[in-house]
């Protein structure tokens, strides 16, 4: 399979897309640019939002909001208002940390790692936010904490911090939001690039965008293996998210970053977005609680 252009946003970084059942919308950020993104489905319009801060991330809140990860902390974004609020600080205190990537459990809680924006390998962690907007440290010792996705049945957490190449795997307390480390389950050759952003569909397969690897792919976590790929003409693939009207739309951010101009030449459409219909359905978003 080869995905489509679906616009040409020409992002520095984008990242985090996420689907919007009620709004029928794919969001995204820039985070660099310090931009997010809203692509109306029905009509293929785009609305442009820019921030004061790097946001990172973008889930699902109450009524017409939408709670971000930012560079220093969390806010809320008010669609109707379009006004921005800021919730709750997270390693503010830390000038060259952000947050990253991050997902809404079953229960409402908010999930985001953070990173050193230079890489610093073991600097970031991983946070789990609930309804006082205190977080909750639940990993340390992450570089750049990145892909989640819980199986169906809630059991398990499956996570990714790129640069070890692979996914792992975590016993999963739903009631209490403890994790604890099982196993790794999924091994990235480096010929295929590095784990990034991650989906999961209704079989429990792992969708995983891979940055240098030109594409998404299919993983099983049950046993370790490649299934099927999304192919890219772009080779900096960040993260994917299962969309549109029955939710079997792969939607798809890559990056201009790290490419040099020649790459660039090479590779023109680098920070577009893409999207291609896939033969699974994803699962939809859940509602952060606050």
């Amino acid at each position: 399979m080869v995905a489509s252009l679906l616009y040409p946003a020409q992002c520095f970084l984008g990242e985090g897309p996420f689907w919007h059942p009620h709004r029928g919308s794919l969001f995204w950020v820039d985070i660099e640019g310090k931009t997010f993104y809203e692509y109306h489905w029905a009509d293929q319009q785009v609305t442009v939002r820019r921030l004061d801060y790097r946001v990172t991330l973008l889930v699902h809140g109450q009524d017409n909001q939408l709670i971000l990860g930012l560079e220093g902390g969390i806010g809320r974004y008010d669609l109707v208002n379009e006004t921005f609020t800021w919730l709750a600080d997270l390693e503010k205190d830390r000038a060259s940390h952000r947050c990253n990537d991050g997902k809404v459990d079953s229960r409402g809680r908010l999930w985001l790692g953070t990173m050193h924006m230079d890489f610093h390998t073991g600097a970031g962690s991983l946070y789990s936010v609930e309804q006082d907007l205190l977080p909750r440290k639940k990993q340390g010792g992450l570089t750049i904490s990145n892909g989640m996705a819980w199986s169906a049945d809630n059991s398990r957490l499956y996570f990714i911090d790129s640069p070890t190449g692979r996914v792992q795997s975590f016993f999963y307390d739903e009631a209490g939001g403890g994790i604890a480390f099982e196993k790794d389950v999924i091994l990235i050759p480096p010929h295929l690039g590095a784990p990034d952003g991650m989906a999961i569909d209704q079989e429990g397969m792992l969708w995983i965008a891979h940055w240098g690897g030109f594409g998404v792919y299919r993983w099983n976590p049950n046993n370790g293996q490649l299934m099927e790929s999304v192919s890219l003409p772009v080779p900096n693939v960040t993260s994917c998210v299962f969309g549109g009207e029955s939710m079997d739309y792969l939607m798809i951010t890559t990056a201009r970053q790290g490419l040099s101009p020649e790459d660039l030449q090479k590779y023109p459409h680098s920070g577009d977005v893409f999207v291609q219909q896939v033969a699974v359905k994803g699962t939809l978003p859940n509602r952060c609680a606050f």
